[in-house]
């Protein structure tokens, strides 16, 4: 049950935010840990994600996605801290322009969770914070440009910006006539589903624009929770159009029968499976990585489990192509 006499803002203070404390919670040793890999990229896990883990297990597939450890000090060649080269795409602050059609705001840096693979956890957040007086700024370039017609939030997690950055920027492209989708990438509704609120379903409510949201769900146990099957349950509700894109993790669901289960759970929320993705190639994430042979032969094993319609798209981001690269 959901409890509205606390903020969300205070539950996410309640998270942990060091690997030390994570691990003391699910009663396992610290030597799991590495306290170093946490100053490059700090520990931020949500109470509510923490207690779908299982204790004293140490692979535990959810911990394994935001635990510290001491391989993501080694350097690996060919592991950067700009993967897919967004630099190059970033015109002005918080915007990323480099697909036909479509602009991504970087809303905000802030994550409820952080996930060790984030292929922008090198981002220069502090050079693209736009505030909310930057948001003018970015309804000029977009109205400036009408090939223009789906605006991208992403970040950071979007969601975890202030209900009155929504209320602002909504407002300020439905001005916009060109403008006619919103998309959203997020793994808040899963990770720390008490941000949304009735408040933020009433904002989203009253737009003209279509939503569009995609979550980052990559197991089917980050599911495991009555809070968050209520919340999918209220955005579906509210019209946002739900898509789910996963990454392929080593030792974390490269496993066919376990991507088999995440597509069907998904569609059980009304979620349809969009894209599977090879990890992108950023610094300090190598161990998440695999042979691409191997990830062919894990999806060509769930294409056989699942039907196609549940069936996600294996692709790679690749830096200066205008589109995702279509593995299979």
């Amino acid at each position: 049950m959901r409890d509205s006499t606390i903020s969300w803002q205070k539950k996410l203070a309640q998270g942990f935010s060091t690997v030390a404390s994570l691990l003391e919670y699910l009663e396992l040793p610290q030597t799991l840990g590495e306290a170093l890999a946490e100053k490059a990229f700090p520990t931020r896990v949500p109470l509510s994600y923490a207690q779908r883990m299982q204790k004293n297990n140490p692979r535990d597939p959810l911990l394994l996605q935001v635990l510290s450890t001491a391989s993501e000090l080694s350097s690996v060649q060919g592991y950067v801290t700009d993967p897919l080269e967004e630099k190059k795409s970033n015109p002005q602050k918080g915007i990323i322009h480099k697909y036909e059609g479509r602009l991504l705001i970087t809303l905000t840096g802030a994550c409820a969770v952080n996930c060790r693979f984030c292929f922008r956890r090198h981002f220069p957040y502090q050079d693209n914070n736009i505030g909310r007086n930057g948001l003018y700024d970015l309804a000029g370039y977009i109205r400036n440009d009408p090939s223009i017609t789906e605006v991208i939030l992403s970040g950071g997690d979007p969601l975890l910006a202030a209900d009155a950055v929504f209320i602002e920027l909504l407002q300020l492209l439905e001005q916009i006539e060109h403008v006619h989708t919103l998309r959203m990438h997020s793994r808040i509704p899963v990770v720390f589903p008490a941000r949304i609120d009735e408040r933020f379903l009433k904002i989203f409510s009253e737009t003209r624009l279509k939503k569009v949201l995609v979550l980052h769900i990559n197991h089917p146990q980050e599911l495991a929770d009555a809070e968050v099957k209520s919340v999918l349950t209220s955005l579906a509700a509210q019209d946002f159009f739900l898509l789910n894109q996963s990454v392929l993790l080593a030792g974390i669901n490269d496993d066919a029968s376990i991507l088999a289960e995440l597509s069907q759970r998904l569609f059980q929320h009304r979620i349809l499976p969009y894209y599977l993705h090879i990890l992108d190639k950023v610094q300090g994430a190598a161990h998440f990585d695999m042979d691409l042979s191997q990830a062919k032969e894990i999806f060509y094993t769930l294409q056989k489990l699942v039907p196609g319609y549940l069936l996600p798209r294996l692709v790679k981001e690749e830096p200066g192509k205008l589109s995702k690269t279509l593995i299979l």
